[in-house]
């Protein structure tokens, strides 16, 4: 299976929280924005700084960020996907969901090949179904 996966599905792998994505394992190629990156690692800080985690807890799951991250197909924020992300879309989204969005439809579309969106975001999952995406990990 091909799958965009937002931060939501890594930061649960990384963090071990539930549930998790039943399909990861069923996921052959995996393709994310250069966005995801930034939203784990971010959270991870603001955990740190809540001090819910240690020091060297933070590098261990940074570095599992980076080790996961190094298996994927990214997608580079550039024009062409700023530009889909600003244009209408079928429901309501925030801005970081659309650039995951149009991220995913730009990598469909070059590709020429049906990508799943792995998401535990309600709201990323219902834009994905109405733009004509199969979703995982959300109900």
């Amino acid at each position: 299976m091909i799958a965009y996966v937002d931060a939501s599905v890594l930061l649960r792998l990384v963090l071990g929280q539930p549930p998790a994505l039943r399909e990861w394992r069923s996921i052959e190629t995996a393709v994310a924005s250069a966005l995801v990156e930034v939203e784990c690692l971010r959270t991870l800080d603001r955990l740190r700084l809540r001090g819910g985690v240690s020091d060297r807890d933070l590098a261990v799951r940074r570095e599992a960020v980076f080790e996961l991250l190094r298996r994927f197909e990214i997608v580079e924020i550039g024009r062409p996907v700023l530009t889909r992300a600003a244009l209408p879309l079928p429901t309501a989204l925030g801005t970081l969901d659309a650039i995951h969005l149009a991220s995913a439809a730009l990598w469909r579309e070059n590709q020429g090949a049906e990508v799943a969106v792995a998401t535990h975001d309600a709201a990323l999952a219902t834009a994905a179904r109405a733009s004509g995406f199969s979703v995982i990990g959300s109900q």
